[in-house]
């Protein structure tokens, strides 16, 4: 009997959840282009004099009434910014029509703090460069795949608590292309063999090895080996996006299942970030197609045969595993439950293949 309330009583809490979701599903956030809509600043109705948006959003605002209010065709990129709970998360910004959204140099402008793009952020995002900073060139090596970046003005000018996330933004941001695995950061005509600040060495080019959202647990253990997961967080406006977070486990596993039970044990309990599996939730099995294509095998008794499964957490599950895999190309199904059909609640069937998106969480500014 107290078996049968407990597993009433999660069951409950699994249909809030998926009700909650669907109010904000997590797929407008992968793939839909989003649409301006007022942000704070302009939102809230106010005695005092509203100043106008800053001419690149101003230019935008204008496109979209041009085009009656479709944004299709405005060009994205993605980058890595700082949210209000200080944690880096990639966003998938709109640009104006003109952008070059695939410039490495335009996606490293729009993480300078009040630079020319700071309009164009979404509510509760900022950049992580020092305010003046120059960003005077990226120079993409193919052969090396290496992005040299070279910086000038206040580079060097902040505080030594965000050393580490400064450089973690913008290897982050640079490596999200399959062009580029590695950056090297030169200032003012000189390549950097440590930061000017807190003296982090440089002595090899970074690559996302660096990790993001460091959480080293309770315990720092120095023979280990980082995976990145990816958990689930709110902005001010209530909109869900997706948070990586590197953990550091055991060397030798297998990257993939250690993530994903990484990904099982869910957010530190005492931050914001909301996890996204059940408390029943057990990883089976991992496996590797020889085409590369990734089958991760879930089974959790709360959900029962033909039951829609969160996007939050189907997405998630994707995520995770394709940063973990060699391969930025690598494909991920899911079963559920041993189910034939894994349908989410964006109307995906993820027992068949899936890529990794484009572009990860479109938030409206």
């Amino acid at each position: 009997m107290v078996v049968q309330t407990v597993k009433m009583m999660r069951g409950n809490v699994i249909m809030r959840k998926i009700q909650s979701l669907r109010t904000v599903s997590a797929a407008a956030l992968l793939s839909i282009p989003m649409v301006l809509s007022g942000c704070g600043m302009f939102g809230a109705q106010s005695s005092e004099a509203v100043d106008p948006p800053p001419p690149i959003q101003e230019a935008a605002m204008i496109q979209a009434a041009e085009g009656n209010g479709a944004l299709a065709t405005l060009p994205l990129t993605t980058v890595y910014l700082q949210d209000q709970q200080g944690l880096l998360a990639p966003v998938s910004l709109t640009l104006p029509s003109g952008t070059d959204a695939s410039s490495p140099k335009t996606a490293l402008d729009t993480l300078v703090t009040g630079g020319a793009y700071a309009g164009m952020l979404p509510e509760g995002f900022q950049g992580v460069l020092p305010q003046g900073t120059v960003v005077q060139n990226v120079t993409i090596h193919a052969d090396d795949k290496l992005a040299v970046v070279e910086f000038s003005g206040n580079f060097a000018k902040y505080d030594a608590k965000e050393e580490r996330k400064m450089l973690e933004a913008v290897t982050w941001t640079l490596t999200g292309t399959p062009d580029v695995e590695n950056v090297q950061i030169w200032v003012d005509g000189k390549k950097l063999t440590q930061m000017p600040v807190n003296s982090t060495p440089l002595p090899e080019p970074l690559n996302r090895a660096v990790g993001i959202n460091l959480d080293l647990g309770d315990a720092f253990v120095t023979n280990s080996s980082p995976v990145t997961v990816y958990f689930s967080a709110a902005s001010p406006a209530g909109i869900q996006y997706y948070v990586p977070v590197t953990r550091l486990v055991t060397p030798g596993e297998d990257r993939v299942q250690a993530a994903l039970n990484e990904l099982i044990k869910g957010p530190d309990k005492g931050g914001e970030l909301e996890e996204v599996m059940t408390g029943g939730t057990e990883l089976q099995s991992v496996k590797t197609a020889e085409d590369g294509t990734v089958t991760v095998a879930l089974k959790d008794d709360m959900f029962a045969e033909g039951d829609i499964v969160p996007s939050e957490l189907l997405q998630s599950v994707v995520l995770t595993t394709t940063e973990n895999t060699a391969s930025k190309d690598a494909k991920v199904q899911i079963e559920w439950n041993g189910q034939k059909t894994v349908m989410g609640d964006d109307n995906r069937d993820y027992s068949a293949p899936v890529s990794k998106p484009e572009y990860i969480n479109e938030i409206p500014i």
